[in-house]
């Protein structure tokens, strides 16, 4: 081994262990790299989950100006370009995602996918309906589905479509328990993920939605009513995604029956404080992961 192939192997060893530190430390209602996966998947999974993070905090974290955060997600979406070139990227954590990308066989679509959401979220801070909301999680949500299904080798077209299914239903779960954080992010913007059509329909305005997420009104019945609609539709979705986790066998079907209970559990705990979610955000605790377990173990 020469000494750059030397060099590679410490600094990757460096990224895949903080990699996986940061899946377990940042929290999250879904296992990121759980222990349940087999372990030759956890670092796989967890560099996926670096770059996504990375990149969405670009999008959503600090203060940095919409041109400096459309610049750090331009230089991401540079990197692919040279890994799609078959030239070795710049920097070291991209070097060491294009040697998993190329190991694993995984597309790169999925990435600059991920890349096209989070610059959208720089720019643009309402839905008109709820077309307009998909078109998001296609781009936000379903690639990390796909690639984990690549991932896994079990990417037919058909489950692609579950994990779709599955992978919407969680996005549309993150905004409802969210708004508020939502609300207050992007340079005092007031991003709202919620289609601006639905919410006129249910009789509420944007200045009503600021008084729930200030608490100076309480949320009434037009809010319970609305996120009632709103539960009920993610969780057909996540009805309609459920059978990946019996079509995919062993510990990672096991793990996708984790993720569906999950967001299950999450729509439970939004509807039993009827979706009053300014008071206080849905999150899961250990007796939630006895249930979640206990649900995927059984595979109900």
């Amino acid at each position: 081994m020469d000494n750059n192939q030397s060099d590679l192997l410490k600094v990757s060893t460096q990224i895949d262990q903080l990699s996986l530190q940061l899946a377990r430390s940042h929290y999250e209602n879904f296992p990121v790299a759980s222990i349940f996966l087999p372990q030759p998947l956890r670092k796989p999974i967890a560099l996926i989950y670096n770059f996504a993070r990375q990149a969405d905090d670009f999008a959503d974290e600090g203060d940095l100006t919409i041109e400096h955060r459309l610049s750090l997600l331009n230089d991401f979406r540079n990197e692919l370009d040279l890994i799609q070139a078959y030239i070795k990227p710049k920097t070291a954590f991209f070097q060491v995602l294009s040697f998993m990308i190329k190991e694993k066989k995984l597309p790169l679509q999925p990435f600059y996918d991920l890349l096209d959401a989070f610059s959208q979220d720089v720019t643009k801070t309402r839905y008109v309906d709820y077309d307009d909301v998909l078109d998001y999680c296609t781009r936000s949500a379903n690639p990390i589905g796909l690639l984990l299904l690549h991932l896994y080798g079990e990417a037919s077209e058909h489950n692609i479509v579950l994990s779709n299914h599955i992978c919407t239903a969680l996005q549309l779960i993150n905004f409802l328990q969210d708004i508020s954080i939502d609300f207050n992010k992007n340079d005092g913007k007031q991003r709202i993920y919620l289609s601006q059509d639905e919410l006129s329909a249910f009789g509420i305005s944007e200045q009503k939605l600021k008084h729930y997420v200030n608490l100076t009104h309480a949320a009434d019945d037009h809010w319970q009513q609305f996120m009632q609609f709103n539960l009920r539709r993610a969780h057909a979705l996540l009805q309609a995604g459920k059978p990946l986790g019996q079509i995919l066998k062993g510990r990672v079907g096991f793990e996708m029956r984790l993720i569906v209970a999950g967001g299950e559990r999450i729509i439970y705990k939004i509807s039993r404080i009827n979706g009053d979610i300014f008071k206080h955000r849905p999150t899961i605790n250990y007796w939630d992961w006895t249930v979640i377990f206990l649900k995927a173990l059984f595979k109900q």
